[in-house]
């Protein structure tokens, strides 16, 4: 049965789990702690890379005091053998008396199997403990899990005509300083970043995390270049570059340079001469391990994007200043649908930074 401060104590759990976005990948980050007599003994966080898991360290801290406890965790506990032994053999053995788990984990190889275990062995459980809360901070791993594709946000930022760039491409900035600054907290919490090689060679960004003291929360980066343009001098390097599968036959020497510089390359199929396929792309980053995906690019793979539905939240920075008709639009599309064929998004929220507005849609269809 729930008891009364359940929900109090996987607040807090979900909090710890919060401080693992975009450093865990390829597993979700996860919140634990156990508590003792109404005093909490131990707590832990899925640690940088996935390991060691947040069971782990929350009963490491408990020692002794974890007998006849309980321990509150975000996610399912894992019961099969895979890099480390299964936390259930742990939690079992630490003598813990109760557990208490926001959802289940979809992974086929746990999939109620954790819980079966701890009650099997006549540790009470709970589930369902703030599990919405607990499905939204990690629905970059059921994302994978369910559609073999990381969770996508596409970030914008723009006029108020939706605009970009001005007509000839050379202003860098449209939004103000907090609003790139709010851009570095959303990176952070991300397991990689993608854009095209059209901003990259226009631009010649980074894509790095630049808040001090989280340069190394930093995401991987993703380059999507068909007909590998990317200058073995690009500031993206060393990155992860998708091209076209003939290209990375024929263009041997450039691939080799690429490589001293750190660059991976993946071969994928085109879906016309100049554009990759996307679901393949998506696909390989999910078998890679990617779970949260962020994209900052420019308006044809934005409008892509959007196009075949594949962005599932949308950061639109809005900048108080009008281009005109000539600027360069955010959203791009070859094929655009009809109107009544158009998905809705619903509008999540919308913050001030200074002169800016940031709107922040669900672009599930509604």
């Amino acid at each position: 049965m729930p008891q009364p401060h359940d929900s109090q104590h996987m607040r807090h759990a979900l909090s710890l789990a919060s401080r693992g976005l975009g450093s865990t990948w390829p597993n979700p980050s996860v919140g634990a702690l156990v508590l003792k007599e109404n005093v909490i003994v131990g707590v832990g966080v899925t640690a940088r890379g996935g390991r060691p898991h947040a069971e782990t360290q929350a009963l490491a801290m408990a020692g002794g005091k974890a007998q006849g406890a309980t321990l509150y965790v975000t996610l399912e506990p894992c019961a099969h053998h895979g890099k480390t032994p299964p936390c259930t053999e742990g939690i079992i053995a630490s003598g813990i008396a109760r557990v208490v788990a926001a959802c289940g984990d979809p992974n086929p190889k746990i999939a109620g199997k954790g819980f079966e275990q701890l009650r099997a062995a006549g540790i009470e459980v709970e589930q369902g403990i703030c599990e919405r809360e607990a499905l939204a901070l990690n629905e970059g791993f059921f994302s994978v899990i369910t559609r073999n594709r990381p969770f996508i946000t596409l970030k914008t930022a723009t006029s108020l005509d939706g605009k970009i760039t001005d007509a000839d491409g050379g202003s860098k900035w449209i939004t103000g300083e907090d609003s790139r600054l709010a851009v570095q907290v959303l990176r952070a919490s991300q397991d990689a970043i993608l854009t095209g090689i059209g901003t990259v060679l226009a631009d010649d960004p980074q894509l790095t995390c630049r808040l001090p003291g989280r340069e190394a929360d930093s995401p991987q980066r993703i380059v999507l270049d068909s007909h590998l343009r990317i200058s073995a001098q690009a500031r993206i390097l060393p990155a992860w570059i998708f091209t076209g599968s003939k290209t990375l036959a024929d263009e041997k020497d450039k691939v080799f340079v690429l490589k001293k510089k750190g660059a991976s390359l993946f071969a994928v199929s085109l879906d016309t001469v100049t554009h990759l396929s996307l679901t393949e792309i998506l696909a390989k980053l999910a078998q890679e391990g990617i779970t949260r995906l962020l994209v900052e690019a420019g308006g044809t793979l934005a409008g892509e994007l959007v196009r075949q539905n594949l962005v599932d939240r949308l950061y639109w920075f809005r900048a108080p200043l009008v281009i005109g008709n000539k600027g360069m639009p955010a959203l791009r599309s070859q094929d655009p649908l009809s109107l009544s064929a158009l998905p809705r998004y619903s509008l999540q929220g919308m913050e001030r930074f200074g002169s800016d507005v940031l709107e922040i849609y669900n672009c599930s269809p509604i």
